[in-house]
């Protein structure tokens, strides 16, 4: 075996020594675990039943066909209408302004003015008014349906005066519109479901980052890494070996975090939510090969950090730099309007939350475009390194 050989030999069996010690020193730490536990296997079914519980409130709501009004005694032929319709009124407040700025009324509410009979009597058009709030998405569902029993109202008394004159109500019909959603289940759940890419994302950069500074930062305050760097263990087996252990810390989590959609599908309240989400092993393990590289990424570039500062503490202030950029970058997807861009895959943690809203919509990957992502992913893993090696193997000259 020549001497190269020999050397890489060298570096790979102290690397492997090295991460098995940290893994079981990971795994040993009350911290990791707590994290695993609570970001990763309470992480799915906590916010798929938040989800499903959103969803089932809005249905229940839209389901009560509820109509508030004020003022209905001067219109007994709206009322008529809207009863007919299968709506229920219900009489608003005299303050009802006041609790719907308070957000103590959520619903929008009809108000007609004294003179509705008689105006709608003379053949004029009597002004109704919906009061609702537009930073309130339930008050804005309710205006919503109560403008569309107003619109058919309209169209019925409009339809009754056409035939009164003896004109066909048809004759004005010049076109039929029919909607027609071209959205397939898969992509109407995302609209819900969007946000799962981003909450596994975190929970994997939090146990990443967990394990990252207790083996970097954490040695050194705790006074272990001078003598660890006397050890003939080359410093390269050392870096490789304590990035593959914050790397599978990272990736348990993942792998955890993903799966734990799977048995969180049954708690779902909604019946619309889990006939439209599917997430099975498949989908599962596609989140995963997406995960893997960005997982790898995200350890060393915590670790490049942490290796830099003096404590722990002073390497959670700066790996927050890390944190911040990793949450507000997935908000790229959401202000882009349209089809997705194609520089997302050329940013790695937007990457991945792009892939894998491909694949709760049920799209391919791509191989291309997965290894475009991936190819990002593990070239930042590879400076992130390199800026791990040099100050350790300055450190282990000085030790030495």
């Amino acid at each position: 075996m020549t001497g190269r050989g020999s050397a890489l030999w060298q570096v790979l069996g102290g690397a492997w020594h090295v991460f098995v010690k940290e893994w079981r020193d990971a795994l040993r730490d009350r911290r990791t675990l707590a994290v695993v536990v609570l970001s990763s296997v309470a992480l799915g079914p906590a916010l798929l039943v938040a989800l499903s519980t959103l969803v089932s409130s809005l249905e229940t709501r839209a389901e009560r066909r509820e109509i508030w009004m004020s003022g209905a005694e001067h219109a007994p032929t709206l009322v008529n209408f809207i009863e007919r319709q299968g709506f229920a009124l219900r009489a608003a407040p005299v303050d009802h302004e006041r609790q719907q700025l308070e957000q103590q009324l959520q619903d929008a509410v009809v108000v007609v003015a004294a003179g509705f009979e008689a105006e709608l009597a003379a053949g004029l058009a009597p002004r109704v008014q919906v009061l609702s709030r537009s930073a309130d998405a339930r008050s804005q569902t309710s205006a919503a349906r109560a403008e569309q029993l107003l619109a058919a109202f309209a169209q019925d008394q409009a339809q009754w005066r056409l035939a009164w004159r003896g004109v066909a109500p048809l004759s004005l019909q010049a076109v039929q519109v029919q909607a027609h959603d071209l959205a397939d289940p898969a992509a109407r759940a995302l609209q819900f479901t969007g946000v799962l890419p981003f909450f596994v994302l975190m929970a994997m950069l939090y146990g990443a980052l967990t394990a990252a500074l207790d083996t970097t930062a954490g040695e050194r305050e705790r006074g272990s890494l001078e003598p660890l760097l006397m050890n003939p263990t080359p410093v390269a087996a050392l870096v490789l070996g304590k990035w593959a252990a914050v790397t599978a810390v990272a990736l348990l989590i993942a792998l955890l975090s993903v799966f734990s959609f799977l048995p969180g599908q049954w708690l779902l309240r909604s019946e619309t939510l889990a006939a439209l989400f599917r997430f099975g092993p498949a989908e599962g393990l596609r989140f995963l090969v997406v995960l893997a590289p960005l997982g790898a990424a995200l350890s060393a570039l915590l670790m490049a950090v942490a290796m830099r500062c003096a404590s722990v503490r002073e390497a959670q202030a700066h790996a927050s730099v890390v944190l911040l950029v990793a949450s507000v970058l997935p908000l790229a997807s959401l202000l882009q309007q349209g089809a997705e861009a194609g520089w997302h895959l050329w940013v790695p943690v937007l990457a991945q939350v792009t892939l894998m809203n491909r694949v709760l919509r049920g799209e391919a990957l791509g191989a291309g475009d997965a290894l475009l992502a991936s190819g990002m992913a593990l070239g930042l893993a590879l400076v992130a390194l390199a800026s791990v090696l040099g100050p350790l193997r300055r450190a282990a000259l000085g030790a030495r």
